[in-house]
């Protein structure tokens, strides 16, 4: 029975560039989309640039743009990204979008009139420079539990400590570094508190969808019955203030003059504008969709640090406006890199448009995410070396391997015609078994699973066709029985036909190689479907390489620091970079560093490996590309300056704490050579430069 589908990811803030984490969410939705449009359910895929709040629009202040600008500008990178890695979206859009201020402030009216809304007056910390009142991000002071300084305004980083922006000793604003002041302000409350509300998230948190499944995933269920219930077992919720004041950039709140929605009210309506207007780009009824009654199945893929909001404040939005409530929420954890959170500041991430700047190939970054996801609430882990011998195994050595072996027998002596030897009914049965797991698979969000199973019939196939050694048959085949010559056929076109059927279960998650299987191959005229899996071929084209593998030296390039564009030349050398102040310049702490061991990094072209004594009763372990210009064993004693405060950053080969300094001309060509600094040799380790 065919299914509509509305369809969605978590809304990325419209301050700046995707990263990784965005990367795997919408890789993950994208695979579900298309498995679900390959069993011939209807699905719209919609996203959008969550474009109001605070930061967008101090930011836009610093820039000296207007929120607009800033908004404008960073939606207009989003295509290269989403096309990159081979995601597509029915429709973009932006929160700050007509479509978002007229469903924004309906459902404001609707929950108003059902008695949902309270007004009261609050006090909350305001910034007398900047003339703004503070999100708790801005508001830093001394920890009221252990009194570590510089801690944001709801919780402690030393301690761990949750509290209240007003708790803090000596706050101050981080716009301006001014004492706040406690002043007053009306607020709008959404009464999540309300018997109602409380009565109805219990019900749908624990609800099915409409194929009889768990709407909620098992650890999501557990953490709304701890939102849900107190000890005593009472409604544990509060109320939730949905309104900031002036200046704000975000939708105004219906007579209300200086009042505006909270971020978090708009953003996720913003799934329901974006769908508004792709419906009327494509004439479609998006009332009826969004109906209460209808059919539509709502399903939004997010990441587990929103669950707050999508499995209480949405739901209890929508359903007391009189809308459609969701079907599902599938909440995936965070990504992390070899074992570590990846972090921009620490340098421990990866940059999807470094990736694709790179050449390496969207469908391998795919198919790895793939094969670690599950249908829990679990982080997955990047691990490059991991990376490389997946991708290298898996889809080139198992999978591309079967065709390039088969079909180089089927061009040469049957002109690209298959045929079989005897009944191909329980091989059909058998696949179609498989593919229907594998489909089923991914529709439960287990996508790691699918692999296995679809890898696992890789090797069958791939073990069948070894012990058949069609090559020895081929020896001599133009002297040989038409029995062999079947023998031989029939051997390579079972090969052919489980490599289709391959190709089909692998199609929603690398499915720009499966299209080039499906008609370069196949000569299909058009993408493949779950059914095509069991269907068995009765000819091919030419065969034409499909994949390269992983070469190591492209996961070095990509967690190696980018090349940092050069200033124009002078005829003295380089231009002299833009001018600081003192302030600047002592943010650098440079020590004087002994070099206690050097060694080359296997696999690297570039680097060596550094450890450092800078007399902290440790060693430290940096990398450093100067392999061109120095031996190691020269290197073994002698004295440099180390960049002793860099964050530290993971790479392939393990963490670099630091940066050893080194000068090199501009012109390269002209006049080679790099040197680091070697201080004077009455310097010792650890002394500080300045």
């Amino acid at each position: 029975m065919s299914r509509t589908i509305f369809v969605t990811t978590a809304l990325p803030y419209a301050n700046g560039s995707f990263h990784i984490g965005h990367i795997m969410e919408y890789i993950q939705a994208d695979i579900w989309v298309r498995s679900m449009r390959m069993s011939g359910h209807t699905v719209h895929f919609v996203g959008a640039d969550d474009a109001h709040g605070a930061p967008i629009m101090l930011k836009a202040e610093s820039e000296g743009i207007s929120p607009d600008e800033l908004v404008a500008r960073v939606a207009a990178e989003r295509p290269q990204y989403l096309n990159g890695f081979h995601v597509q979206f029915d429709h973009w859009h932006r929160t700050n979008s007509p479509e978002n201020i007229e469903l924004s402030q309906g459902i404001y009216k609707q929950l108003k009139a059902a008695g949902f809304i309270d007004v009261r007056e609050i006090e909350q910390f305001y910034d007398p420079v900047k003339g703004m009142f503070l999100p708790d991000r801005y508001i830093k002071g001394e920890c009221p539990s252990c009194g570590a300084k510089d801690q944001y305004g709801d919780s402690c980083e030393a301690c761990s400590s949750v509290y209240s922006p007003t708790d803090l000793i000596n706050p101050y604003s981080t716009l301006s570094q001014a004492r706040p002041e406690l002043r007053t302000s009306e607020h709008f409350f959404f009464r999540l508190s309300d018997p109602r509300c409380v009565e109805f998230l219990q019900s749908w948190t624990t609800g099915q969808d409409q194929q009889g499944r768990p709407r909620l995933q098992s650890e999501v269920l557990g953490k709304t019955r701890e939102w849900l219930s107190n000890e005593d077992g009472e409604a544990a919720l509060s109320d939730w203030d949905i309104s900031r004041d002036e200046p704000y950039f975000g939708i105004p709140i219906p007579d209300a003059p200086g009042k505006y929605f909270y971020v978090w009210l708009d953003a996720p309506v913003g799934y329901l504008a974006s769908l508004k207007a792709y419906c009327a780009k494509k004439g479609i009824d998006f009332d009826a969709l969004i109906d209460p009654d209808s059919d539509t199945e709502q399903v939004h893929f997010i990441g587990k640090d929103i669950v707050y909001f999508h499995a209480l404040f949405w739901p209890a939005m929508l359903k007391f406006s009189g809308r459609k409530t969701p079907d599902s929420l599938r909440v995936h954890g965070f990504i992390t890199l070899s074992g570590e959170k990846m972090s921009k500041s620490r340098g421990t991430g990866i940059s999807p448009l470094r990736y694709l700047e790179l050449g390496l190939d969207a469908e391998w970054m795919r198919y790895y995410i793939a094969a670690k996801l599950n249908s829990h609430v679990e982080d997955i882990d990047f691990n490059p070396d991991d990376f490389v011998a997946r991708v290298n195994s898996d889809l080139v050595g198992k999978y591309v391997n079967i065709a390039s072996r088969a079909a180089n027998f089927i061009g040469k002596f049957f002109d690209g015609q298959l045929a079989y030897v005897g009944d191909t009914s329980a091989m059909q049965a058998e696949i179609t078994e498989l593919a229907q797991t594998v489909s089923h698979n991914i529709e439960l969000g287990e996508y790691g699973r699918a692999i296995r199973q679809t890898m696992a019939y890789a090797d069958t196939i791939n073990q069948a066709f070894d012990t058949a050694q069609p090559w020895i048959l081929a020896k001599g085949l133009n002297e040989a029985s038409a029995e062999t010559k079947a023998q031989l056929q029939d051997i390579c076109s079972r090969a052919i036909a489980g490599f289709k059927a391959l190709s089909v279960m692998l199609a929603p998650i690398v499915p720009t190689l499966a299209d080039r299987v499906a008609n370069e191959l196949f000569e299909l005229g058009r993408s493949f479907t779950w059914a095509d899996a069991a269907v068995l071929p009765t000819s091919i084209a030419r065969f034409k390489h499909l994949l390269q593998r992983v070469d190591a030296k492209q996961m070095d390039a990509l967690f190696e620091p980018p090349v940092v564009e050069e200033a124009t030349p002078t005829p003295g050398g380089e231009a002299i970079a833009d001018t600081i102040d003192i302030k600047d310049f002592v943010k650098l702490d440079l020590r004087v560093a002994k070099i206690v061991e050097c060694t080359e990094v296997e696999g690297s072209d570039k680097l060596l490996r550094l450890m450092l004594d800078v007399d902290e009763g440790r060693l430290r372990q940096v990398f450093s590309g100067i392999k061109s210009a120095y031996r190691p064993e020269d290197l073994v004693g002698k004295l440099t300056v180390l960049v002793a405060n860099l964050a530290p950053r993971k790479m392939r080969f393990g963490v670099s704490e630091g940066m050893v300094l080194a000068a090199s001309h501009a012109d390269e060509k002209k006049h080679p050579g790099l040197y680091i600094l070697e201080p004077n040799s009455g310097a010792t380790p650890g002394m500080r430069i300045s």
